[in-house]
């Protein structure tokens, strides 16, 4: 059988390389063989692979060819043919052509192979760690350096609430609960990071997660993103919020603990020291407790106990600290304070605080405490030596009270004589009130046009039996510091109405007796006791001026409105004192029912040589004008002061030059004088 031609020996060209592509194991073999057998003409012929060895020869083989199938270094096999009687160089060049081909295309096909193996491994091993990832319980997800989200697992559709679908070629920033893009952009700038942050949940709900994040690389070891680790800890943060709760939280009263209010006060001591400010620590003891919690039973002891704290909490700021350090024992940290007397001020509010009764299960309850107050810097630099000396003066306050006491103390000597002193005025004080001891003093108002007495300010004055007058500025801060300045207005108002009887009595005409008003008094109850005062001495309302200061105003505008419009209604003049030193807007002022606007006695003090006393008194004077509202300055003392004002168009002046405070009977002798043909008040005097 002569060898194919050309068209023939492409034609079984081709057929070898389908075979290769189409063809394996035996089939692959035989076709093969049969193909060499058509390339020579050989009526035997076959194809050897190189992991195969043939059983037996071919016929007539001794004139058989043989060719290796092979690509540079890689061995496939070989081709076999015989029966011919002889094969010319020309069959044996198609033969080596046909291994040459068979060699190439086997090659190709083994690395296809290989790749396509490699290829299946790989989207084994993919769907492996892919299933990997979606049984366990941890949310994993990955983003691109943007923060864009390329996978989400299926922990992290349990986590979230959110599919994959959903999830994918999101920004992560939707899932943070009220972080910006510039803490993402954080996040991603530090990968292998761990940390605790808060997440928001498809259903809105915001948990606690541990979050762990490293880099994501590509093959050159590029970073390409991030990869995120999300397991929910919120149960773990309840917890440890409850541990520490119990650590540093007293159970019962929800207060601060011993342990807590060493670490606040260091933390404090540690600003004051920064800022150079000072502070204190007062130590708490309550008195009759123990009584209390043995005759009537822990669970009403527990009760006070609450009741107790949250009156604590109410009078102190919120940057104040209180704590429970044992059964009946608190300790309050104060570190924002210029002067002790603050101290001295606040220690008397909790006082008045746990004085008043309590009402528990049926129980009407009085208890006391006594106070050891110390100082920062004086007494100690540490939250332990403050509260130890706080403690010693505290046991010196139990024992140095009288019953009728305050039970407070200072470790410092010094500041404790002070505090001393302070409780003996006060406690004089509320004698005075009682036996007789406070008397008034009536400063005239005169009318610059006629240079008449037109009214007075009753000015309280104190007579002690052993240090004589005491002066107003010792007593009245006091009274007004511890609550006594009420008691001490109706005193002021009951005298001032008996003065104002006897003398209309007498039949002297109706002045304006001006009763200053604090801002305990100014109560939707003065209305009706200022008329029920003055139905009890005969008295028309033209008889009295109430004068309110002007920083009174300015809480809960709409109720003080309403209670002037009340005392107006009623004739009542009313006179807003030390105008310009507080809080009142214009917008304010034109909605107030007030007769008469006082300068201050600060603003009268300059006139007229400093520039701005002027213009502020001038001001006033102006906007009284337009308001229609009449204009008074205190504390005139010069006669230059008198032509200032006179000149920018004031009605009174008080003060001094004019007149002193004056005793009943001295002022009621002026107002006989005071019926005189009227003359303008002149500058001489």
């Amino acid at each position: 059988m002569p060898a194919q031609p050309v068209s023939d020996f492409l034609s079984s060209s081709a057929a070898l390389c389908d075979a290769v592509l189409r063809l394996r194991g035996h089939a692959l073999v035989e076709e093969l063989g049969r193909i060499a057998r058509d390339v020579t003409g050989s009526p035997h012929g076959r194809y050897v692979p190189s992991d195969m060895a043939p059983a037996t020869g071919l016929p007539g083989w001794e004139n058989g060819l043989s060719q290796l199938i092979q690509y540079e270094e890689n061995y496939f096999g070989r081709f076999e043919v015989s029966g011919r009687d002889s094969y010319t160089e020309t069959t044996r060049q198609h033969l080596a052509s046909l291994a040459n081909l068979a060699g190439s295309v086997l090659q190709v096909h083994s690395v296809a192979q290989r790749t396509t193996h490699a290829y299946v491994q790989v989207e084994a091993r993919l769907q492996h760690q892919t299933q990997i990832l979606d049984q366990i319980h941890e949310s994993v997800l990955t983003m691109d350096l943007n923060g864009f989200i390329t996978s989400w697992n299926k922990g992290a559709e349990r986590l979230f609430g959110y599919t994959a679908v959903e999830a994918l070629g999101r920004n992560i920033i939707f899932l943070y609960e009220d972080e910006d893009e510039a803490s993402c952009d954080a996040f991603l700038a530090h990968g292998g990071r761990l940390m605790e942050v808060r997440r928001r949940k498809k259903s809105g709900e915001i948990f606690w997660a541990s979050l762990s994040l490293s880099q994501l690389c590509d093959m050159e070891d590029r970073s390409i993103g991030l990869v995120a680790y999300l397991t929910d800890i919120t149960e773990r943060k309840r917890a440890e919020e409850r541990i520490h709760h119990l650590a540093y939280y007293d159970e019962l009263t929800g207060l601060p603990n011993r342990s807590l209010l060493a670490k606040l006060m260091d933390q404090a001591l540690t600003v004051a020291q920064r800022s150079k400010g000072s502070g204190c620590v007062m130590f708490i003891d309550l008195n009759r407790f123990k009584l209390i919690n043995d005759t009537l039973g822990r669970r009403v002891g527990d009760a006070l106990l609450r009741e107790v704290a949250q009156r604590f909490r109410l009078v102190l700021r919120d940057q104040d600290v209180v704590a429970r350090l044992s059964s009946d024992e608190f300790a309050v940290g104060l570190f924002d304070i210029n002067q002790h007397y603050e101290a001295s001020m606040v220690a008397n509010e909790l006082l008045d605080a746990v004085n008043e009764p309590f009402l528990i299960d049926g129980h009407d309850l009085r208890v006391s405490a006594s106070i050891g107050i110390s100082v920062y810097p004086q007494d100690g630099n540490d939250a332990e030596t403050l509260l130890r000396l706080a403690d010693i003066a505290m046991y010196r306050a139990k024992q140095n009270s009288s019953p009728e006491g305050e039970h407070i103390a200072f470790y410092s000597q010094d500041m404790n004589k002070g505090m001393q002193e302070r409780m003996r005025i006060e406690s004089g004080l509320r004698q005075a009130l009682g036996n007789g001891q406070l008397m008034l003093h009536y400063q005239p108002k005169f009318e610059i046009s006629s240079g008449r007495i037109i009214g007075a300010e009753a000015l309280v004055r104190w007579k002690h039996p052993e240090r004589g007058l005491v002066p107003p500025a010792e007593f009245i801060p006091l009274a007004e510091a511890t609550g006594l300045v009420v008691q001490l207005g109706e005193w002021v108002l009951e005298a001032a109405c008996a003065q104002a009887q006897a003398w209309k009595e007498k039949g002297l005409p109706p002045v304006r007796l001006a009763v200053n008003v604090s801002a305990r008094e100014f109560t939707s109850a003065l209305p009706g006791r200022v008329m029920e005062t003055l139905r009890r001495y005969g008295l028309e309302p033209s008889w009295l001026e109430l004068e309110i200061t002007e920083s009174t105003l300015m809480h809960n505008i709409e109720r003080v409105i309403g209670i002037m419009d009340r005392l107006t209604a009623a004739g009542i003049t009313l006179s807003l004192d030390d105008f310009g030193t507080g809080y009142s807007s214009l917008s304010y002022l034109k909605r107030f029912p007030i007769d008469t606007l006082k300068i201050d006695r600060s603003f009268t003090t300059g006139i007229p040589f400093d520039s701005n006393d002027c213009a502020i008194a001038s001001t006033i004077i102006s906007i009284a004008r337009q308001l229609n509202h009449r204009v008074i300055a205190e504390g005139v003392e010069t006669a230059e002061q008198l032509d200032f004002l006179r000149d920018s168009g004031c009605d009174e002046v008080q003060g001094y030059l004019l007149s002193r405070p004056l005793p009943a009977h001295e002022f009621e002798d002026a107002l006989a004088r005071n019926w005189a043909p009227p003359q303008p008040i002149c500058a001489a005097g």
